[in-house]
Parts: C-alpha cells; structure tokens; sequence
C-alpha cells in the first residue's frame, strides 16, 4: 500500500491522554481532570486556568475513569472497582485534608451515585446492593462523616430519580413481562405508597425512563416513547398523568436534556441524528448555544457549570482530531481554550468519518458511517467491518481513536447502525428482536455488500472486529459465513447465548426479562438460543480468528470465550487467545490495551494487508 502519510504511534492513539474529563468547581475557581500520574490516570486540581497544577489522588493500578465535585466544593468523588470487576466502591478526596476515603468499602457491593443536589451540599444518595445482590437500596451519605443511612428498602425497582430535597420518590419498576411502568409517590416516608405514572410496555422498555422533577415539584420530566414511535421528552403531570410533550423529533430519539441548575426548567435537548443537533427550549440560553455552536467544526458537549450557571464547561469532539475542551463565560459569551486530550494527535494526519445510508435486503433504512485511509487513492481497499456493541447503542459520528488506527493502517472502517441499535425509534430497536446472529447479521452483510458495490471494500480483504455484541458479530461472522471475511476480531464477545443469559450480573436480574425478550428464554427458547450462538458452529471456522477477553468480566464471562476457544483446540483449528487476568469488560490499563492492540495490528497486517508499526 502506498501512502505519504506517517503512522500514527499506538501510543498516541491508546497510550494515557495527556489530560481529560475536566469539572468547575462550584464557586467557579477550580478546576479538576484526569491526567497520567503513577503511570495511570489520577485525579488533578488546579485554578480555573489550569494553574498550580497537583495530583490529588495516587492510584496505581486501573487509575480513574471520572470524576466529580461535590457540591461543598471541598470533596471530590470519584469510583473504582477492582480488576473490572464492576463492584465500584465510591472515594472523597477531601482537598482541606489530602485525604482520599473509601465512603463504600465493602466487598462484592456495587455502589451507584443516586443524587446530588447543591441544596445538600454535605450529602449524597447512593445505591448498594448489599442485603440484595439484584437490588440497590438508597442511603443517604452525610461527607464529612461518612455515616451512611438507609433511606429506602428497594422494593424491586431500578433507576431512582430524587426530588429537590434529595427524596426519592420516582423509579422504574421492571414488570413480569418486560413492561416497564414508572412509578411515583408524594414523599420518602413509610406512608407514601409507590403508584404508577406512566405503563410502560415492553416494546417502549428501551426509550423511555425518568429524568427529574420539575421545579415547582408537580411534574416529572421522563423520556418516552409510549405512543410514538420515536423517544421525545415529556413532562408528566403528577397529580393527573397527563402528558405533555416538550420537545421531540419524528425520527431519531431524543438523547440528551439540558436543565436549568436551579429551576429544572429546560433549557435544550439534544437530538443525535447523522449528526449531533441542539434544539434550544429557553430563550435564556438561545444565543450561549448558537455562539458556542458556531465557535468550532466538533459536536458541541456541555460537561457543567458553577454554582452561580455563569461560567460552563464545554468540549468539542471532531471526527478527525483531539477533543478541546474549554472555559465558556457567559456573561462575556468569551471562549477560553483549557486543553486537547491528546495533542500529540495534531501533528498527523487523521481520517475523516462520513455518513452513509443503505437499504437491508428487507427494505429497512440503515445509516452508518465510513472512515477511508487518508492519503490512499486506490479503490477497492482493504476493509474492517467495525461492530459497535450494547447491541442498544449506536455509532456516533465523531474521534474514535480505534476506527483512527484502523484508517492510520490503510483499512476502509465500515460502521454500522443495525437494526437493534438505538437512537432511531422503537420500531428500529424492536425490529431487532430474536434476531441476533439472523437478520441483525444480515444487515452487517448487507453493509459489506454496498462497499463493495461502491467500489470501497475489496470482497477478499474484508475483516469483522467489534467489542461485546461486536464481539459476537465476529465470532457470528467466524463461524456463520466465514466465507464473507478474511478474518475476524473478537473483544469479550459471548459464543453461546444461553450460558450468556444464565450468568448476567445478579444486579441485571430484575431486568434479565428484557433478554428473554430480545433475544431469547433459555428455557422456553433453548433451540434458538444454541441455533444462534458461536459456539454451535464452532466446526465452521475456516478464518484466522483472535479472541481477547477479560478475566474478570462481569457482563461476558470468562467462560464464554473459554468454550470457543476449547472448541478450537478440540478440533485442531488455528486462533490467538488473549487473556487479561486483570481486566473486565473492555482494557482499561495503559500496558493491556498495548499488548492487545499491538497484537491486534500484527493480526490485521497478516490477514489483511495493511500496515504495521515497527
């Protein structure tokens, strides 16, 4: 392959940014990020322009993936579980003090950050699972004491939202068969009864959910797309259960919602179609969003704000370059640059990501994105069919840094939003029921078929790679039509969907229902289910094929890349088996995303013919 354009380094591309997810305190002279410290992502602060730079955490083993300021503006929170394994445990950095607390040290407990209103600025609401491996009761978290109370006995339900005096009282009660109704009550106390406020069947299960209480407390704002096809925001009458709706498009979701930080009133929602759209609700807002809008090429992403709403946070994420992130003073509609997460990505040339629309075999619309090898004149070109995972998710237009290093080695990156992904309606979504590794596969094949057609992708050359239900996709693709590629790529991917359904999370059962009905009942739908997985066809390989998985994953099991893998060696056919032993679902640690992706090149390079670092 002939290009002029350098390789970009793995380590520039997956290496540590060199600083990330930065947050406003709430008096707006603070700043807190990520950044590399010990080898690993910590937790640094420093003043609103970044000055007195310090590192306030020293972790050094996974590092920190987020963090955030409590409302006293003293503590910073921040989680972390162990090996991936998904029990997060919530930390407070007290910055008077220096010291870093673990607020939930108890072992095989998940803790999830319920609430957090600047009213209580010394309290917290946090979810744990530990009288109930499946439910998350409430406690109330005092900081500066670190006492711990419980305000609620989980009944059963999921996704809490609490009022404005940090009282739950909304939450999603997961039904027999996958309806999924949201329910209220008028307090916390022992008197106030649970109702329903909304029915919510299954087929609407994935689009709708509580958001927050209106601010004059008589309304719950709720994404919904009970009868509609698309989610739009709505605001739900407590006392009555009327509906209004808010804001809404006719055929993308509604995926994001802006409030105002002290009336909860809205002030814009966010609608992410082949591209991210704002659509401005408050006129208070009306002219920050278009001066911000217009101020860089990225999708525009608000990330928070003070105290007083007068200074945002905001970043930019382009297709091909570093995300930037900024200062915004609203007063003076000033833009103040803060940092680039990855700088190092300026000094090369990176691909652009364009959109594109295909007819399926069965008339459904399916929009993806393409992402050519810049530089590369010559058609057609060697091509990664790159698979999202969830699979209730979708791609997204914008810097990958995977779909960066797959264009970087001279590969066409083919991505798709098969039927089943979310964000354009629950026809789309439902339309992918019972139909993993059928017509969910097929819409992936029809993806190859247009690249071809469009003279893109050399039929030969043609790789399948995706992380989770991407990583089934491979092994679909490995396995079901091996003909089709050249070779395949799974990352913690399941080979057999039943034993997959059997060990979900215990925090997954009250949900476990929605499997059953997406994708199969291991009892009621055994034939299925093994007619649909991997590992029934193990015999078919006939591709080079490299499996990585996290030993500790609690969403795919370690056993569910070990059977594919014992059906391989049982049957004498070539493959790579990667092992993480301190990993879960997905590489988080600095040296194991090398070590993969560096094996992962090797692979491609072999199969397929593109590039290689030295």
């Amino acid at each position: 392959m002939t290009t002029d354009v350098p390789l970009v380094p793995r380590e520039v591309l997956f290496g540590n940014p060199e600083r990330t997810g930065p947050q406003i305190s709430p008096d707006g002279t603070q700043l807190a990020w990520l950044a590399p410290h010990e080898g690993v992502l910590n937790v640094w602060i420093g003043d609103a322009d970044l000055g007195d730079a310090r590192p306030v955490t020293t972790d050094r083993d996974r590092g920190v993936q987020v963090v955030v300021w409590a409302h006293d503006g003293r503590h910073l929170l921040y989680i972390q579980d162990e090996g991936g394994d998904e029990n997060w445990r919530l930390h407070a950095v007290d910055l008077q003090s220096g010291s870093d607390r673990d607020l939930t040290p108890f072992d095989d407990v998940q803790a999830q950050v319920v609430a957090l209103d600047k009213r209580f600025p010394d309290e917290l609401l946090v979810g744990l699972n530990r009288d109930d491996p499946q439910l998350h009761d409430v406690y109330r978290l005092h900081l500066p004491s670190g006492v711990l109370e419980k305000v609620l006995d989980n009944p059963g339900y999921i996704g809490f939202v609490a009022d404005r005096e940090l009282r739950v009282r909304a939450a999603v009660a997961p039904g027999p068969a996958g309806e999924m109704p949201i329910v209220v009550r008028d307090g916390d106390g022992d008197d106030d009864e649970w109702r329903t406020l909304l029915e919510v069947p299954a087929e609407d299960s994935l689009m709708t959910a509580p958001l927050a209480f209106t601010g004059d407390g008589n309304g719950l704002l709720a994404l919904s797309s009970v009868g509609a096809n698309s989610s739009r925001l709505v605001r739900l009458d407590l006392a009555t259960g009327r509906e209004e709706v808010v804001a809404g498009d006719p055929h993308y979701d509604v995926s994001g919602v802006r409030l105002h930080p002290d009336s909860n009133e809205v002030q814009w929602v966010s609608v992410l179609r082949e591209r991210l759209h704002h659509e401005v609700i408050d006129p208070a807002v009306a002219e920050d969003v278009a001066v911000l809008t217009a101020a860089e090429r990225g999708e525009l992403i608000p990330l928070g704000e003070d105290h007083s709403d007068r200074q945002w946070l905001v970043s930019y994420q382009r297709d091909d370059g570093p995300t930037r992130f900024h200062r915004y003073a609203r007063d003076r509609q000033e833009l103040t640059p803060l940092f680039e997460d990855r700088p190092g990505l300026g000094g090369y040339e990176l691909a652009r990501m364009e959109p594109f629309t295909l007819t399926a075999r069965d008339g459904l619309q399916l929009q993806g994105y393409l992402t050519v090898p810049p530089g590369v004149d010559e058609r057609p070109l060697p091509t990664v069919l790159f698979v999202h995972g969830g699979p209730w998710g979708r791609d997204a237009w914008g810097y990958d840094g995977q779909v960066q290093w797959l264009a970087n080695r001279g590969y066409a990156v083919l991505q798709v939003n098969f039927r089943g992904s979310t964000g354009y309606g629950k026809a789309f979504v439902n339309a992918g029921d019972h139909e993993w590794g059928a017509a969910m596969h097929d819409d992936l094949l029809d993806t190859v078929d247009w690249a071809v057609e469009e003279g893109i992708a050399d039929p030969d050359r043609v790789a399948i790679m995706g992380g989770s239900y991407g990583g089934y996709a491979a092994l679909v693709g490995a396995t079901f039509t091996p003909e089709r590629f050249a070779c395949a790529v799974d990352i913690v991917g399941p080979s057999n969907l039943k034993t997959l359904i059997e060990s979900v999370p215990p925090y997954w059962e009250p949900m476990v229902v929605q499997f059953h009905n997406r994708i199969g009942h291991p009892e009621h739908d055994a034939e299925l289910l093994w007619e649909r997985s991997p590992l029934s066809r193990a015999d078919n390989v006939s591709i080079p094929l490299l499996i990585a998985q996290g030993a500790n994953d609690p969403r795919v099991k370690q056993a569910e890349s070990e059977q594919i893998v014992a059906a391989l060696r049982e049957r004498g056919i070539d493959h790579e088996y990667l092992l993480f032993e301190d990993e879960g679902h997905g590489f988080v640690k600095p040296e194991n995303r090398m070590r993969f992706f560096a094996a992962a090149e090797t692979f491609l390079a072999r199969h397929l013919g593109g590039r290689e670092e030295g």
